[in-house]
């Protein structure tokens, strides 16, 4: 009984099988089939390679929602070098809500020479460099944010050579934290002091002929520092063309968290309009010489996310292109050799052309004889 049940279910599973065998004897090779073969596993195997290669590499998904934080401090991050003396500049921030950021509490003011090292010269220019390319190829953006943490760091190297020539220069560099409400951090004149309506810079005991706002922004950033992260204005360099010349910067800040397979962390992005021009109050350029940076917080916050192809998806991206590369060129050898016998047999049939046969009696047959058989007479 058993066996009677066994031998019911192997017929059932065999009317059930989807993928006959034909006996090798009813199968017939062919040169123009070998060639067909060969060419679709060439091709199944070159794009197996490229499909895996897209199956490893990973790209950046951006989401947008509204920013509900409001309570949060932002951090700035700031290193500038000023061509003027420490005891002549100062900086502060000013927010929209009149709050003074005292500079003495995040800030450091060290004297240094202005003019770089051959080594901080080439860094300098690959920083530039790297900020044309990003500003015509956005998607480069992307391959900053998975190489962050992995990348050397985007810092000014210390310089390599001991440089005998006295500072003149002046580097402003630390952090700040400031609500999350536009705001104007500047470099100006004098030091800054608190004023019951605002604040003010003593810039009186300053001549105006040691004005020099020549400055260089070697990292500036908003949020969680990011070693490998190049900001828009990183490697930036001005010169002051006159004493009484302010530089303005006009910066939109965007929230962003950046979740990768390597770090999860939260950052801002950023965008900057410039602007510089020479005061003077005769011309009716109006102002304050110094460098001016007002930047103002999107209420839109960005998430990027790296996120790789499921295995999944891979396997039906895989199964795809094999049975696909099959049928198609299946079809095609089919089809190429209908036409090639349909030209072949048009020949073949040109090539039996009439021909007059003499009768007995003086007369042509143009029939084609019915036996070429060399034997009848």
């Amino acid at each position: 009984m058993r066996r009677l049940n066994r031998k019911k279910t192997l017929n059932l599973m065999k009317e059930l099988d989807a993928f006959p065998k034909v006996p090798e004897s009813y199968v017939e090779t062919s040169a123009s089939g070998g060639t067909v073969s060969l060419i679709a596993f060439t091709t199944i195997a070159f794009l197996t390679v490229m499909e895996f290669m897209v199956y490893r590499d990973t790209w950046m998904k951006y989401e947008y929602e509204v920013d509900k934080d409001f309570t949060s401090k932002l951090r700035i991050n700031i290193d500038i070098t000023v061509a003027m003396r420490c005891q002549y500049v100062g900086a502060d921030v000013l927010d929209l809500a009149e709050t003074m950021v005292a500079s003495a509490d995040g800030l450091i003011y060290e004297p240094v020479v202005f003019e770089l090292s051959p080594q901080q010269k080439e860094w300098q220019r690959m920083l530039q460099l790297i900020q044309s390319r990003l500003q015509e190829e956005h998607s480069l953006q992307d391959v900053i944010f998975k190489s962050a943490f992995k990348s050397a760091s985007t810092a000014l190297p210390p310089r390599e050579d001991n440089s005998l020539q006295s500072p003149d220069a002046c580097r402003i560099h630390g952090h700040l934290y400031v609500n999350k409400v536009a705001g104007n951090f500047h470099i100006t004149v004098g030091k800054a002091i608190p004023h019951p309506r605002g604040h003010a810079h003593l810039a009186a005991l300053v001549s105006h002929e040691s004005y020099n706002f020549s400055h260089r922004i070697d990292h500036l950033s908003f949020g969680e520092l990011i070693p490998g992260i190049i900001n828009p204005l990183d490697g930036t360099e001005k010169i002051a063309s006159d004493h009484n010349q302010m530089f303005q910067y006009f910066i939109t800040v965007v929230p962003t968290k950046l979740h990768t397979y390597k770090i999860s962390a939260e950052t801002h992005q950023f965008s900057v309009t410039e602007r510089e021009r020479v005061i003077n109050h005769a011309a009716g350029s109006h102002g304050v010489s110094g460098i001016f940076m007002k930047y103002d917080i999107s209420s839109l916050m960005v998430t990027v996310t790296e996120e790789h192809m499921p295995f999944w998806q891979f396997l039906v991206r895989l199964c795809g292109i094999i049975g696909g590369i099959f049928s198609t060129t299946g079809i095609l050898h089919g089809f190429g050799r209908f036409v090639a016998e349909v030209i072949f047999c048009r020949f073949r049939l040109g090539s039996y052309r009439s021909t007059s046969v003499p009768l007995p009696d003086g007369h042509t047959s143009n029939h084609l004889p019915l036996s070429t058989d060399n034997n009848t007479h």
